[in-house]
């Protein structure tokens, strides 16, 4: 397969995945903000959005202050954002029409329509009148490409570039999202092991963990699992550890290394050792060593390592050969 062509596909597959990530964080810190909190709270829910993306520099280049409707529009609809779920949906969109010989018609046509919608529900102020709604058909659209690509796409190297690009962006938000959860809950500074006191902490951290779990469509997996209260240090395991919960760091980089090994070529030996062992790190790694060596530290240290992935999975296959 032509370089141009596995980048394009790649890139598709996870400007899509990026666009429903944002969604998700977006319509659970909406539902949050209902919920009774002082401003500062509140302010640093929505600062943590940013964080999240690492957004906050480039927001405050353009905004004064930190509020839900600045933060909403900066992550929905601004051009300027390559993150904001325009500008990625355009970005699917446009790679998708550049490789539409690859793609089947139900595939094209599946993009081409959700771009079309996109700037009809804009126009219309459906984020304005009802953003749960706007984000709920973000997350559905996502989910209809992602099927339709699996019910129709030939089992060949474009649906395996596809896929990668998808479990990598994938790996990328659920580490982030987990590190700036856990960092909030301790103030920015190490992980504190002791328990939130009293009738209002505990639901506090109730809700903080339920919302964790919402935006990764994992409240009713936790609850399958483990059959108990929500903690912290369960909620970490199962977004880290668990090869079965679909969104966990293990989930996500079993399906990079199995989809790199189908695609192999001559320069991606060193690529594919270094994604089969974070891969064998996650199987057999524990929850109760990763928060004892510092849970922040360690996703930082994934987050480096996916980011490096991601680099090298470039250079071998993405990047033309005369480049």
């Amino acid at each position: 397969m032509l370089s141009r062509t596995a980048d394009n596909l790649f890139w598709m597959c996870r400007y899509t995945e990026r666009a429903e990530n944002t969604a998700r964080m977006l319509d659970v810190n909406l539902q949050m903000s209902l919920l009774p909190q002082d401003a500062q709270t509140r302010e640093g829910s929505w600062l943590g959005v940013l964080r999240i993306s690492e957004l906050q520099g480039l927001y405050q280049q353009k905004y004064a202050s930190i509020s839900p409707h600045d933060v909403l529009e900066y992550m929905v609809r601004d051009p300027e954002n390559p993150s904001s779920i325009f500008s990625c949906m355009r970005s699917a969109r446009e790679n998708a029409r550049a490789v539409r010989g690859s793609l089947t018609t139900e595939v094209w046509e599946t993009y081409n329509t959700t771009w079309l919608e996109l700037l009809k529900h804009l126009h219309t102020g459906l984020l304005e009148r009802n953003p749960g709604e706007f984000f709920e058909w973000v997350k559905f659209r996502s989910h209809l490409a992602r099927g339709v690509t699996i019910g129709t796409m030939l089992q060949d190297e474009a649906l395996y570039f596809l896929r990668i690009g998808m479990h990598l962006e994938r790996a990328d938000n659920t580490a982030r999202m987990l590190d700036v959860k856990f960092h909030e809950r301790d103030g920015g500074g190490q992980e504190s092991r002791a328990e939130p006191a009293g009738a209002d902490a505990l639901q506090s951290e109730f809700y903080r963990w339920s919302a964790l779990l919402s935006s990764v469509s994992g409240l009713e997996i936790y609850r399958k699992v483990y059959r108990d209260v929500i903690t912290p240090d369960r909620v970490a395991e199962l977004l880290i550890l668990h090869g079965d919960m679909p969104r966990s760091l293990l989930a996500s980089m079993r399906a990079v290394a199995d989809d790199l090994a189908r695609v192999s070529n001559q320069r991606s030996t060193e690529t594919e050792r270094r994604a089969g062992m974070l891969c064998a790190e996650l199987q057999y790694g524990r929850v109760e060593d990763i928060l004892a060596s510092g849970l922040h530290q360690y996703l930082d240290h994934f987050l480096d390592r996916i980011n490096d992935l991601g680099n090298r999975i470039s250079q071998d296959f993405l990047v033309p050969l005369s480049a």
